[in-house]
């Protein structure tokens, strides 16, 4: 299969949406770029085109899809009930980075929805994606368009990457915006549950629905062999550089001081180390050269005083740690109050959840 790129700021707006709307409607793939990360589409009523998604990314069956729709009206024929909580956080978020799960209609296969009686729904904002969904008329199963377990795509050549002969087209609109996948709120119990946060902060939720839970997994590991995810992101291990990532969290000066030791240590016996730091941070590390006369790599993710730049950078930084070949990365951690619980989930699960506190 050779894998078609249609650059939307350079082409005719017309062209790009026939040639994708007639991929999707033959049951076909389609990158496509979201306000959150690039998604793979495919007919989420088709159950062969689903099949398409979890084959091209080697991804596991019992992980379920978000669905995509371009208005509410899409909602009747994808759930049974459309609770007031949902109504409210539908009036508020969308179109937007909030994704909720709630009891699926039977005409929603269970090869989109992973096995569950539940569908996870969601209304993109990102202009690209709502005139695709709207003109192909086709409700999008859209996962990040990347290799399962490796990190998103926040750029078309992420996708081309781990995309290249797997699928029908890329569209390339250039960077995301947020860099995080949208946050996932349950509504098929009695209290709005949070299975993965993002942009959408719990604080955000509560002021519209009232009483929030997070689920405990979001920030530990879920060894549970036999759990069945309700959401993406819940039981695999994801966002994975190729390099050993480990986090290090506790006071700033301490957390240099041992990120310091242990990439000298990696350096001395040889390998190549990357540094994920801030604009606040970078300019503190000092690592020797290894044997091959390799420097450290050094990155800022962003800044402390923007949470938004940290969120926007953290997948580019992990695929430019592969760009440059390193054999572990060693990551400062941040703060998991508002939307830093959002990088510290996808860090975690990065990393296998290895991360060393210092105090």
């Amino acid at each position: 299969m050779k894998t078609l790129i249609y650059n939307t700021k350079e082409m005719d707006e017309a062209v790009w949406l026939e040639a994708a709307g007639r991929i999707l409607a033959e049951g076909g793939l389609v990158a496509i770029p979201t306000e959150t990360v690039y998604g793979l589409a495919a007919n989420a009523m088709d159950e062969t085109a689903a099949a398409k998604i979890y084959a091209a990314k080697g991804r596991p069956s019992d992980n379920p899809l978000i669905v995509h729709i371009a208005d509410m009206a899409a909602m009747d024929g994808l759930v049974t009930e459309l609770p007031e909580t949902a109504v409210k956080l539908a009036e508020k978020f969308w179109p937007g980075p909030l994704t909720m799960i709630l009891p699926k209609r039977p005409e929603v296969p269970y090869g989109t929805t992973g096995g569950l009686d539940t569908v996870a729904v969601r209304m993109p904002s990102h202009p690209v994606a709502r005139k695709l969904i709207a003109s192909s008329g086709i409700c999008l199963a859209a996962p990040s368009a990347n290799t399962s377990g490796r990190p998103s795509p926040t750029r078309a050549e992420h996708v081309y990457e781990d995309m290249n002969g797997k699928i029908d087209l890329i569209l390339d609109d250039g960077p995301v915006g947020i860099g995080i996948e949208s946050t996932i709120v349950d509504l098929s119990g009695e209290v709005p549950m949070i299975l993965r946060p993002g942009y959408i902060t719990k604080a955000m939720i509560e002021e519209v629905v009232g009483e929030v839970r997070v689920d405990p997994a979001i920030l530990s590991e879920n060894k549970d062999k036999n759990f069945r995810p309700k959401a993406p992101g819940m039981k695999y291990k994801h966002y994975a550089p190729k390099g050993e990532l480990l986090i290090v969290s506790g006071d700033s000066k301490k957390v240099i001081e041992k990120i310091t030791e242990l990439a000298s240590e990696k350096t001395a016996a040889g390998y190549r180390v990357g540094i994920i730091g801030t604009d606040e941070t970078i300019g503190a590390y000092h690592i020797p050269e290894n044997s091959r006369g390799e420097a450290a790599a050094v990155m800022s993710i962003g800044t402390r005083r923007e949470e938004a730049t940290i969120s926007h950078n953290l997948y580019d930084i992990l695929r430019r740690m592969d760009g440059a070949g390193v054999d572990y990365i060693y990551s400062e951690s941040f703060a998991e109050g508002s939307r830093g619980q959002a990088v510290m989930n996808r860090l975690l699960k990065a990393a296998g959840h290895q991360r060393i506190d210092v105090g």
